[in-house]
This record gives structure tokens, C-alpha cells and sequence, in this order.
């Protein structure tokens, strides 16, 4: 069971057929085949070091309820980290081109979105309302370039609970994902390989990072495209 494993060990690795009924069961997707399209529209992240800009992104803000009610987006605003959590881009505001408003409002969103008030919402009952991230990531990768997942490495992300759900891989090979505890402890490693592959994490237990994607056949270019969506008790 995703919450139980998820409660004992800090993260859980899901696999495609699981996570599909799992969302399915929490609200439809009827919109999917555009949601996953649109990962074709996203801005490349200048924030980046030039020569390295494999990564391209949107982002969007919400906040829900815990029993996954009043679901509202908020205004376009940039992302923050701190410098504790993200060496190379913590302690900048980092304004990103913002999800498209018919994908951020669509029903796979909205899905996805409620789902994980659900399951995190469980694990944090003492929580009134919760800010949500929602990032869409595409990590491009040729042959004399790589694309790199997690450019800062083994990191948490300074929330409380994260999504990674995988829309497209197509002629990639790697991206390994590591989850590690707290003390540097590797605890699990898996690699997201089919569109609704997952894994959910407990932010303030585990760190993780992903290994760089190269192109199966490196005469075409290959891309990564995944969906993390972060939870953070709002502030009072």
C-alpha cells in the first residue's frame, strides 16, 4: 500500500499500473493526452550554467485543503529555495514561465493535485491548509551532452512531501534514482521508466537524487519528462 510504505520508510517507489488506479480512483484524467503534450511547449531555464541547459520548465502555485478542498491556483510568483537545500540556486528568486493555465486547471492536474493532499494529508493530519508547487521538467540529453536531473545532486527540497511522476521517456537511458536517509544512507534505488511510474518522498527524512540521462541511440536526441509536485505546510 502506497501511504503505508510510504509511512514506514519515508518514500515509496510506484509503479505505472498502481499509480494509474491509484489516480483514477481519486478523479478522472480526461485530458491526459494534452497534459503530457504539453511537455513539448515548456521554456528553457536560463538559470543554468550556458552549455548546460538540458533542462526546460513551467511552474505553478496552489494551495488545498487537507481533505483535498478548496483547491485554488495562485498568482504567478517566482520559486524559492534555501541556500541549505540548493547550493547552486538556493537563496534567488527564480521566476519560471508559468503552466499553461488550460494544463494547471485541467483535470489530470486537478487530480493529481487532490490525490496527493489525500495521501500527505494522512501523514500530516495537524496540517489546516497546504502550498503546492507544481513543476514540469524536461531534461533533453545527446550524445556530447547528458542531461542532468538533479544538477545540485543528493538534495532535499526543503518541503515536506514530493511527487516525481514520470509523463515520457523516449530514448533515454539511465536517470537512476537513489533514495538516501538523512545520515547519507542509501535506502532504495529504482529508475522511473513508463509514463505514471512514481515516487512519492517524506521530504524532511530522505534526500535523493537522480543519476544523468544519455540517448539510447545517440545518433537522435532523448528527453526525460516528469511532473514533481511538492508539499509545504503553509504558513499561518
Amino acid at each position: 500500500m502506497i501511504e503505508q510504505s510510504l509511512a514506514e520508510r519515508g518514500f515509496v517507489f510506484v509503479r505505472a499500473p498502481e499509480m494509474r488506479a491509484a489516480l483514477e480512483a481519486a478523479g478522472p484524467r480526461t485530458d491526459w493526452p494534452a497534459f503530457a503534450a504539453s511537455w513539448n511547449d515548456l521554456e528553457l531555464d536560463r538559470y543554468l550554467a550556458e552549455g548546460q541547459r538540458s533542462r526546460s520548465r513551467r511552474f505553478g502555485v496552489y494551495t488545498i485543503g487537507p481533505d483535498g478542498s478548496a483547491l485554488v491556483r495562485q498568482p504567478h510568483q517566482p520559486h524559492f529555495q534555501h541556500r541549505e537545500y540548493n547550493p547552486l540556486f538556493g537563496g534567488i528568486e527564480r521566476w519560471f514561465a508559468p503552466i499553461a493555465p488550460e494544463i494547471g486547471a485541467g483535470p489530470t492536474m486537478m487530480t493529481i493535485v487532490r490525490y496527493c493532499a489525500r495521501v500527505f494529508g494522512a501523514m500530516a493530519p495537524e496540517v489546516s491548509e497546504w502550498r503546492v508547487e507544481a513543476h514540469q521538467f524536461r531534461i533533453a540529453a545527446s550524445a556530447d551532452a547528458p542531461g542532468q536531473p538533479t544538477p545540485e545532486g543528493v538534495h532535499r527540497d526543503g518541503v515536506d512531501f514530493v511527487l516525481v511522476l514520470l509523463v515520457n521517456r523516449e530514448n533515454i537511458v539511465s536517470g537512476v534514482t537513489t533514495v538516501y536517509d538523512l545520515a547519507g544512507t542509501a535506502l532504495g534505488t529504482f529508475t522511473l521508466t513508463k509514463p505514471f511510474d512514481a515516487t512519492l518522498v517524506d521530504d524532511n527524512r530522505v534526500a535523493h537524487g537522480v543519476t544523468p540521462v544519455a540517448p539510447l541511440d545517440p545518433a537522435a536526441p532523448g528527453c526525460r519528462d516528469v511532473l514533481v509536485v511538492t508539499f509545504r505546510a503553509a504558513e499561518e
